[in-house]
């Protein structure tokens, strides 16, 4: 017997197939270019358009993709500014929305290579699986958020890890004109995080493509690629690209934060990660901001930047921080680079970033011509840090290096001016010259910070006064061969412990033994000489 079909039956079934219905409706309003240029596209149209959402652009003639970001969002048009092949889209090409906010892939597959803002490999190495994404802007975590910066990032570097120390979660800045070794100080730094946790990630900003190559090659030299994150958009690239790699940059430092070695979120029982950012530098991301900012038609402000150049600076150096143990213990630090013109640190983005940032290592060019490398001034530079940021032995050898360094520099410009110097006066200069030689130091011959608290014993103690300055970094190397090579335990203690007691007197005959090796050396190599005169 078939089965009588009639109205409920059928109402029935559709009401059934309704229920089991999952469909989800997306809409997305679509428009097209009104005009484009210069990396920068017009659209009327667009209605729903959020500020810095992801625009998709399509082609007409090539169907090619490409993506902008959403900047200006005015009564009749949005402005957006473009990404990858900017060539490709004209006027009368598809625009729309996607209703997401701009995002790249991060992941730990990211190591050791070279990619570009949006997260693409670029060394030729093939593809990168990542496995996870980020938005390239994210809230700073509020204060609740974050504890007490406490733990150094050892640099390698005498002058700083002594009187500028950097700790994790800080944000320091180096400054500087062009060619006084920012860059120098920021690989140098990289390197020396090798086997201490820390995931590198080097942000270069309108630079030579031929530079960031140079760079990648020294580290895989030094071994210091394995743990480092490459993010180059060169000077070839578009004011946008340029724009969004330091933001690129501190996405993909976030991850390896707020995330432990296997990718979960990080928590009181599963730690997150510690992460080192160079930005370098922030000059040029101003610049490139600049020239979005003018082709959007914003209005200039002060040096022609637009009126929230700070804003864009701030949001995005809030994101380093050192997180609280309820949210795994993680910390980004940020080191910013920023170049003067002729020294002057009062111009608009230095002092911005200036009063941004919990420091500065400002490095001069007369002390780079003069040989000092690196050439920190001791005078402006700063960290608001400070001691927090130090191990105990360090924090009490380097206690009044700064006021020793300060006032043998103030002692030398008078002496210049006359011949007799009383015995005390005399004695200062030479301990306060031999000092600022101590603190030179070649790239890459970074120092362990027991080694640094050994040499700034020795030198506080007065062992290097009667030196000729010729043989003072003669004799610092040589100590530190031989303390590493006889004395590998005492050096240890000095990593968790203060300098006295049997500490005390054991590093200082150690440091005297040494002393008299050296002054038997040098004597043998001077009588020398004479010897082959007499003969």
């Amino acid at each position: 017997m078939s089965e009588i079909i009639d109205a409920q039956s059928i109402a029935r079934i559709l009401s059934e197939r309704l229920d089991s219905l999952t469909a989800t409706v997306d809409t997305h309003e679509v428009s097209t270019v009104d005009e484009v240029g210069d990396g920068i596209a017009h659209v009327t149209g667009l209605q729903s358009a959020m500020a810095g959402e992801l625009l998709e652009f399509k082609s007409e003639e090539t169907g090619e993709k490409v993506y902008g970001l959403a900047q200006n969002l005015e009564r009749d048009e949005v402005g957006a500014v473009l990404f990858g092949n900017v060539a490709a889209i004209k006027e009368g090409d598809e625009c729309r929305t996607t209703g997401q906010i701009m995002s790249i892939p991060v992941g730990r597959s990211m190591l050791g290579r070279v990619v570009n803002p949006l997260g693409e490999p670029i060394d030729g190495l093939g593809p990168i699986h990542a496995t996870h994404t980020r938005p390239i802007e994210f809230k700073a975590p509020g204060v609740i958020d974050r504890t007490p910066v406490c733990e150094p990032v050892q640099t390698g570097i005498l002058a700083i890890d002594s009187m500028i120390p950097i700790g994790r979660g800080q944000r320091e800045l180096i400054i500087g004109d062009r060619k006084t070794g920012k860059t120098a100080i920021a690989v140098d730094a990289i390197i020396n995080q090798r086997g201490k946790n820390m995931v590198c990630i080097y942000v270069a900003i309108g630079q030579k493509a031929s530079t960031v190559a140079g760079i990648r090659a020294m580290l895989e030299e030094h071994h210091a690629l394995d743990y480092t994150v490459i993010v180059s958009a060169t000077a070839a690239e578009s004011a946008p690209m340029q724009y969004i790699a330091p933001m690129a940059g501190a996405a993909i430092g976030e991850f390896f934060m707020y995330n432990d070695e296997n990718g979960n979120p990080a928590g009181p029982e599963n730690p997150g990660g510690h992460v080192l950012v160079i930005y370098d530098d922030l000059s040029k991301q101003a610049v490139a901001y600049r020239q979005m900012s003018l082709t959007l038609r914003r209005p200039p402000g002060r040096e022609a930047y637009p009126g929230d150049i700070f804003y864009l600076h701030s949001r995005l150096l809030e994101r380093a921080c050192k997180l609280s143990p309820e949210l795994g213990s993680g910390s980004m630090t940020a080191l910013p680079l920023i170049e003067t013109q002729d020294g002057d640190v009062s111009a608009y983005i230095p002092t911005n970033v200036i009063s941004i940032t919990d420091g500065q290592i400002y490095l001069q060019s007369d002390l780079f011509l003069q040989g000092q490398r690196p050439a920190v001034d001791v005078g402006i530079s700063v960290s608001r840090v400070g001691g927090a940021a130090q191990v105990k032995s360090m924090k009490q050898v380097a206690g009044n290096l700064r006021l020793d360094l300060a006032s043998y520099q103030e002692l030398a410009g008078f002496a210049q001016f006359g011949s007799d110097l009383d015995a005390a006066t005399q004695k200062q200069l030479t301990h306060g010259s031999r000092m600022t030689e101590l603190l030179k130091q070649a790239r890459y011959r970074q120092l362990d910070v027991t080694e640094q608290v050994a040499v700034l014993f020795a030198g506080n103690q007065g062992y290097l006064d009667d030196l000729p300055i010729a043989q003072v970094l003669e004799f610092r190397d040589g100590l530190v061969t031989y303390l590493k090579s006889s004395y590998g335990k005492l050096l240890a203690r000095l990593a968790t412990e203060k300098i006295a007691g049997d500490l005390e007197v054991d590093l200082d005959q150690a440091i005297a033994d040494y002393k008299r090796e050296f002054a038997a050396k040098h004597a043998a190599t001077d009588d020398e000489p004479a010897e082959s005169q007499e003969a």
